[in-house]
């Protein structure tokens, strides 16, 4: 980081001029006091920009790039059955949409009238998403048409281990995790009075783990009911995927947000950091990635650098 933003903070400084003030006339003082307020505002609007503009970072090792731009409260990805990428703009009252990338790179509107699209999954032959706005259905669109599965509550992150749809819900201690069962037709609670619950993902080897972000922890599931948490002290933990590498969390932090890595030996990577609100992380081929960076209103994709012998 330039220096010329590791200062000290606005009280900090406002305390020092005021003591340099402290003696001198009363017109002196307003001059002074004047100038230290511009300082102030000054160096407010530098950190802000700095924050703002930072470009992201990637851990050794890794490359990101960005893959789409211009994609206003970008949210959710998943790949359809016939190769497309959908992308879903989380705006309220009815006004969310899912977007489609055809694989020729054309990009089309495709479902409206969502409120809150915020989690979408590959599930039985197409795509769920939900909607985290109040009482609204969790949808599955296939080629045929789309249709409710079951109403949901703030449902935001969902996930799925190819029988179950697991769906979690963004509610203030008062969120559940859920499992829908598509043969019975029945959601069971699987865990109560969750603190905003965002994320939810099963591992090729069927364990889950599901993120509460006002505690900022993640936990996996277990059958004896105490769940032990794998990380904690994150920053607004938002999505989860679990795949080859290992559990990856995205943090949902305005500014200073990052993608997390907790390998399979146990090591967690800072793979990327200088994010603004990460949402959704999609795998795309083994090492490739894409990333909906909310906060930027674009996808960027990150990929494993290749390392000759």
């Amino acid at each position: 980081m330039p220096s010329a933003f590791a200062v000290s903070s606005p009280a900090r400084l406002w305390a020092s001029f005021a003591g340099r003030f402290a003696h001198g006339g009363a017109r002196a003082r307003g001059r002074q006091l004047l100038g230290a307020a511009v300082l102030l505002l000054v160096v407010g609007v530098a950190q802000a920009g700095w924050r703002h503009f930072h470009p992201v970072q990637a851990e050794e090792g890794w490359s990101t790039g960005v893959y789409l731009d211009g994609i206003e409260r970008v949210s959710a990805l998943a790949r359809d059955a016939e190769g497309g990428l959908l992308v879903s703009r989380e705006l309220l009252d009815s006004k969310g949409v899912l977007l489609r990338l055809a694989p020729d790179g054309q990009l089309s509107e495709v479902q409206g009238g969502l409120s809150k699209p915020d989690g979408m999954v590959a599930f039985r032959g197409g795509v769920a998403f939900s909607q985290e706005q109040g009482d609204q259905p969790v949808l599955w669109r296939t080629a045929a048409g789309t249709r409710e599965l079951f109403e949901g509550r703030s449902v935001e992150g969902l996930a799925s281990d190819g029988r179950y749809l697991y769906a979690i819900e963004d509610r203030h201690d008062d969120g559940n995790l859920l499992r829908f069962d598509p043969e019975r037709d029945v959601v069971e609670v699987l865990r109560r009075n969750l603190d905003e619950g965002e994320g939810v993902t099963v591992c090729p080897d069927g364990r889950l783990f599901y993120a509460e972000k006002g505690r900022g922890w993640v936990r996996q599931l277990s059958a004896d009911g105490n769940d032990p948490k794998v990380l904690t002290d994150l920053k607004q933990p938002g999505f989860l995927l679990c795949d080859g590498e290992g559990l990856w969390v995205t943090e949902d932090a305005t500014h200073q947000a990052r993608v997390l890595l907790l390998d399979r030996r146990g090591q967690l990577h800072t793979v990327l950091s200088h994010l603004r609100s990460a949402q959704t992380l999609l795998e795309t081929t083994p090492g490739h990635y894409l990333l909906a960076e909310q906060g930027r209103n674009r996808v960027l994709q990150l990929q494993r650098i290749a390392t000759g012998s």
